[in-house]
C-alpha cells in the first residue's frame, strides 16, 4: 500500500503541464518509427548548418538518444562502471584519448546506452565510427541485437568552404554579416591536420556505408533551415 501512495504523493507533486506535456510526448514517440543514424561532418568551423545544429532536431523530431561517445567514456570512468574502469587508461590528464582506447571498448559503451529508456526508438551517433574497422565492429554489435544502421547522414562541403569560408595565410575568416569570433583552434594548421586525418581515416567510412546503400549526403553548406528541410526529405521517402 505505501509504493501506490507513495507513487500518488509523487504525481501530484508534478505539475499538470508537465505531465500533460510528457503524456504528448510520449503519444508522439509512439507512432515514430526506430531510427538507428550515424552524423558523419568535416571538423570546420564555423558551426551553422553541420551536425551541431541539426542533431538536436532529428533526436526531438524522432525521439532517439544523442550517444557521443567521448562523453560516454568520460561519464562511464566517473561511474567506476566496469567499462569504466577498463577505459581508465585511455585517460591523460582528465580529457579523453580515442587512440588509447580500444574499439571494442567504445562499441560496448555504445551497447549499454542502448539499453536505456530513451533510446528505445534509436540513436544518433556522432563521433563514431571514424574509421572502417570501427564501423564493422559496431554492425557486430547491432547484428547480435537484430538491428542494424538505417542512415549515415554526411554532411557534405567544400574543404574551403563554409557558408563562405576562406583560408588566408594561419588565420580563418568567416564572410558574414556576423561579428567575427576566431577560436583558438581555428587557423589553417590545426584545419589542415583535422582534414587530413578526416580524408584518410573518415572518408572510408562514407565509401564503406555507400556500399550498404545507407549514405543520404547533405549540402551543408546551405542555410540551417534548407538542411532541415533536406534532412525531412530523407526520412520521408
Amino acid at each position: 500500500m505505501a509504493g501506490p501512495a507513495a507513487l500518488s504523493v509523487a504525481l501530484e507533486d508534478i505539475p499538470s503541464l508537465d505531465l500533460m506535456t510528457e503524456l504528448m510526448r510520449r503519444m508522439k514517440c509512439s507512432t515514430k518509427p526506430d531510427k538507428r543514424l550515424i552524423l558523419i561532418g568535416k571538423p570546420l568551423r564555423p558551426p551553422g548548418s553541420g551536425k551541431g545544429t541539426q542533431s538536436p532536431i532529428i533526436k526531438d523530431e524522432y525521439c532517439l538518444c544523442h550517444l557521443a561517445t567521448g562523453d560516454m567514456l568520460r561519464a562511464a570512468v566517473a561511474a567506476k562502471t566496469p567499462l569504466g574502469n577498463e577505459g581508465q587508461r585511455g585517460y591523460g590528464q582528465g580529457k579523453f584519448n580515442g587512440e588509447l582506447v580500444s574499439d571494442d571498448l567504445v562499441v560496448g559503451i555504445i551497447d549499454e546506452a542502448m539499453k536505456k529508456p530513451s533510446c528505445q526508438k534509436g540513436f544518433i551517433l556522432d563521433g563514431f565510427p571514424r574509421t572502417v574497422v570501427q564501423a564493422q565492429k559496431l554492425d557486430e554489435m547491432l547484428e547480435k541485437r537484430g538491428v542494424k544502421v538505417d542512415k549515415v547522414l554526411n554532411f557534405a562541403i567544400d574543404d574551403a568552404r563554409r557558408r563562405g569560408l576562406l583560408v588566408t595565410g594561419s588565420t580563418l575568416l568567416v564572410v558574414t554579416a556576423e561579428p567575427l569570433i576566431q577560436r583558438k583552434d581555428d587557423t589553417a594548421v590545426v584545419l589542415k591536420s583535422r582534414l587530413e586525418a578526416f580524408h584518410r581515416q573518415t572518408e572510408p567510412v562514407i565509401v564503406y556505408y555507400t556500399k550498404q546503400s545507407s549514405v543520404a549526403h547533405l549540402h551543408a553548406e546551405k542555410p540551417p533551415q534548407d538542411v532541415t528541410t533536406e534532412v525531412q526529405k530523407v526520412f520521408s521517402s
